[in-house]
């Protein structure tokens, strides 16, 4: 588990190609520190495991699903990519909660820079609109946005200098893939209220202690 705050952007150093997969090499310092072997990492959002760790580099191996499902199948020496330790239970939790599961690459549709800010769109494949909604949180290349502007399958988010500086969305281009992960919170709801599990229902709301708004009284009153 992640929050999409990138720690580090680490450089592919190398990259292998045994059998039907891909090992990599990535150089990173400060993510080095207490990085172990078989600990989760974010790499550009996608959650892999860390099979090899040295002072000033570590390696992960990505598989053939992993190849097929996200970016990392285009990652080439000297590719920067976004870093994040696995989440501590005893630290604050900012951003939202990103697993490193990728949902689909979704394609850069569109790139504006405006002072102090940059718009970054993409097209959201047509299975995942459902989740996507006006100020909700969206994962790109792992890192925890919020979607600034709607209007399907075209998401917007706003990045700060800050982000720009600190994660390699500033490198994103028009026509470029990014690793979108939707916020996993919508898939359980959708899961409970699906029809094989009876829906929404009177007696799930009761079940809930959802008590009707009275029709007859002022929205604006207090309870």
């Amino acid at each position: 588990m992640f929050t999409g705050l990138i720690e580090e952007v680490g450089i592919i150093e190398r990259v292998d190609e045994p059998g039907n997969g891909r090992r990599l090499h990535i150089r990173a310092s400060n993510i080095l520190q207490d990085l172990k072997v078989d600990d989760s990492i974010s790499i550009n959002g996608v959650c892999l495991t860390a099979i090899e760790v040295n002072k000033d580099y570590f390696s992960v191996q990505a598989v053939a699903e992993t190849l097929r499902k996200t970016t990392v199948g285009e990652w080439r020496t000297g590719t920067r990519v976004n870093l994040e330790r696995a989440l501590r239970a005893d630290s604050r939790l900012g951003g939202h909660f990103v697993q490193g599961h990728v949902d689909a690459v979704a394609q850069v549709s569109n790139v504006e820079s405006r002072p102090n800010e940059w718009l970054l769109s993409v097209r959201v494949p047509s299975n995942l609109t459902r989740y996507v909604i006006l100020h909700g949180s969206i994962a790109l290349d792992g890192v925890s946005l919020t979607v600034a502007r709607w209007l399907s399958p075209i998401a917007t988010v706003s990045l700060i200098s800050h982000t720009l500086q600190k994660t390699t969305l500033g490198d994103r281009r028009v026509g470029d893939g990014v690793n979108l992960e939707v916020d996993m919170l919508a898939k359980y709801v959708e899961s409970l209220f699906a029809p094989e599990r009876g829906g929404l229902n009177e007696e799930k709301l009761n079940a809930m202690d959802y008590v009707p708004r009275d029709r007859n009284r002022n929205v604006h009153e207090t309870i």
